[in-house]
C-alpha cells in the first residue's frame, strides 16, 4: 500500500483522496463537519440519541450516534460481548481547525470600505489567510415568527472577503522580513463598499438572512468561520498529492468515520469521537477535556459503575491527528533519525513528555497489525529544541484511563490555510483503522 519509485496512486486511493476532500468540501466550519458526518452515518442507518432523553437498548452491532454543542459527535457500535467483558476500541479526532472567526461586533467602515473584524483562533499561519479567495460559514441563530430560537447552519461558497498584502513598494523588506500582519489592526477582513450608510454588521446581517430566506430582525446572532473557497485538488507529477484546508483534522475524521462504517462486526463496542476545541486547548462541554466521552461510555456500559471501571481497563484509544511530514527546504526543522515522508504510510507519534500519549506495548500493537496488512509505519519525534504541539490523545488518556496511541498521516503546511498530504496515506490510515476496528 506504501507509493514506490515510479508508481502513481491506484485507482482505489484516488477515489478514497477524492471522498475525502468532498468531505472536507462540505465541512468548512466545525458545525458542518458534524453534519457532514451525521449524513453519512444515517446513510449508513444509524441512529440518533440525546443525551437529554433515556436512552433504549442497544442492539448488538447497530450503529447510534450522539452529539454535543452542534460541533462534536460520537458514534458507536455495540459489540457481541458486553463492555466489561470486551472493552472498548476506540478512535478520536477534532473538528475544528485553526483561522479566523469573525466577531459578533468587529464591523467597521475605513476609507469607504466595509471591514469586519476577526479573532484569530487557535494558531494558523496568518500570512497564508491574504491574497485568497475567502468566504465564511458557521451557524446562525435565529428566532422564528412562532417565536422559539432555531439553529441554521449557512454555507458561503462564493468569494466574500479578502485580506490584500501590501504592494512590496510600500513594505520593501517583506522578502527578507517576511509577510506579517497586527493581529488586531490588519487582519480585519475587506467585505465591500459602504453605500447607503449602511453599517457593516447591517450588510453582513442582510447577506446572511438573504441567505437564510428570513427578516433581518430575525438573526440573534451568528458563529462564522472564515475559509478559502476553492475546492480541494489532487497536484503533482503524478498527481499523488492533494491540497486543500482543515487536513488537519478533518483528514482523520474521514478516515475514522469510513473505519467505522466499513468494520466487520466483533466483540468489542467499536467507538469513534469528533471533539471540537482541541486547537484552543479542549476545554469545553463538547471538547475532549469535557465530559462528552466519558458520558457516553457509562450509558453504554450501564448503571453498575463497577461496569465502566472494567471497561475501560479492557479498551484502547488511538488518536487520530496529522503528524509533520519532512520539507526538503527545511532540514533542520526536523529530528535527523525521525523524518516521516508522504506517501510512505501512516504516523506513530512519540514525545516522552507526554505531548503524544503513545507508549511501546501499545505502538508495537499497532505496528504488528500494519505489518499484517502490508502496511508501512513510520515514527515521528519532535526536535529537542522545539516545542511540541499536541493532541487530545493525552487528555483522553488521563482522563478515562485509556492507554492511548497517537498517530496519523503526515503532511505538509499544518495550520495554513491551504494544506498538503498525499493520496495513498489517507486510504492506508483509513485501512489501519478499520482493521483496528474490526480486531476488537
Amino acid at each position: 500500500m506504501v507509493m514506490t519509485q515510479n508508481q502513481t496512486p491506484t485507482s482505489a486511493e484516488r477515489e478514497h483522496a477524492q471522498n475525502l476532500l468532498n468531505f472536507i468540501n462540505d465541512s468548512p466550519s466545525p458545525w458542518h463537519a458534524v453534519e457532514t458526518s451525521q449524513k453519512r452515518l444515517e446513510a449508513a442507518g444509524y441512529t440518533q440519541l440525546h443525551e437529554a432523553d433515556r436512552w433504549p437498548r442497544l442492539n448488538e452491532d447497530h450503529g447510534y450516534y450522539v452529539i454535543r454543542g452542534g460541533s462534536s459527535l460520537i458514534a458507536f457500535r455495540p459489540g457481541a460481548m458486553h463492555p466489561a467483558e470486551s472493552g472498548f476500541m476506540i478512535v478520536g479526532a477534532h473538528t475544528d481547525s485553526p483561522g479566523l472567526r469573525i466577531k459578533p461586533h468587529g464591523q467597521s467602515t475605513e476609507g469607504r470600505l466595509i471591514r469586519l473584524g476577526v479573532e484569530i483562533y487557535g494558531s494558523p499561519v496568518i500570512a497564508t489567510f491574504a491574497d485568497r479567495d475567502l468566504s465564511f460559514s458557521g451557524r446562525i441563530s435565529i428566532k422564528d415568527p412562532e417565536g422559539r430560537i432555531l439553529t441554521r447552519l449557512l454555507h458561503f461558497k462564493e468569494a466574500l472577503v479578502r485580506l490584500p498584502s501590501l504592494a512590496i513598494h510600500l513594505n520593501r523588506g517583506v522578502n527578507e522580513d517576511g509577510l506579517k500582519f497586527n493581529k488586531q489592526s490588519e487582519v480585519p477582513l475587506l467585505f465591500g463598499q459602504a453605500w447607503d450608510g449602511a453599517t457593516g454588521l447591517q450588510a453582513l446581517r442582510h447577506l446572511i438572512s438573504e441567505s437564510l430566506s428570513v427578516e433581518d430582525a430575525s438573526i440573534l446572532g451568528f458563529e462564522l468561520n472564515v475559509h478559502e473557497v476553492h475546492s480541494g485538488q489532487f497536484w503533482g507529477a503524478r498527481q499523488e498529492f492533494i491540497s486543500t484546508g482543515r487536513i488537519d483534522n478533518l483528514s482523520s475524521c474521514h478516515a475514522a468515520l469510513g473505519a467505522l462504517l466499513d468494520a466487520r462486526a466483533g466483540n468489542a463496542t467499536k467507538l469513534i469521537g469528533f471533539f471540537d476545541h482541541e486547537e484552543v486547548g479542549s476545554e469545553s462541554h463538547q471538547g475532549a477535556a469535557g465530559s462528552f466521552l466519558s458520558k457516553v461510555l457509562g450509558r453504554i456500559s450501564g448503571p453498575d459503575p463497577e461496569s465502566l471501571d472494567r471497561a475501560l481497563a479492557r479498551s484502547l484509544f488511538l488518536s487520530a491527528d496529522a503528524a509533520h511530514a519532512y520539507h526538503p527546504s527545511f532540514p533542520s526543522a526536523y529530528e535527523p533519525l525521525h523524518q516521516v515522508h508522504v506517501n510512505h504510510g501512516p504516523v506513530i507519534k512519540f514525545n516522552s513528555n507526554h505531548r503524544y500519549a503513545t507508549e511501546g506495548p501499545q505502538a508495537a500493537l499497532l505496528a504488528d497489525l500494519a505489518q499484517s496488512l502490508g502496511l508501512n509505519i513510520q515514527t515521528y519525534v519532535h526536535r529537542n529544541d522545539l516545542g511540541c504541539g499536541s493532541t487530545i490523545g493525552p487528555i483522553a488518556s488521563a482522563r478515562l484511563g485509556i492507554p492511548t496511541i497517537d498517530l496519523g498521516i503526515p503532511m505538509w503546511s499544518m495550520h495554513s490555510i491551504r494544506e498538503s498530504a498525499g493520496v495513498c496515506d489517507a486510504l492506508s490510515l483509513k485501512i489501519l483503522l478499520q482493521a483496528a476496528l474490526s480486531g476488537a
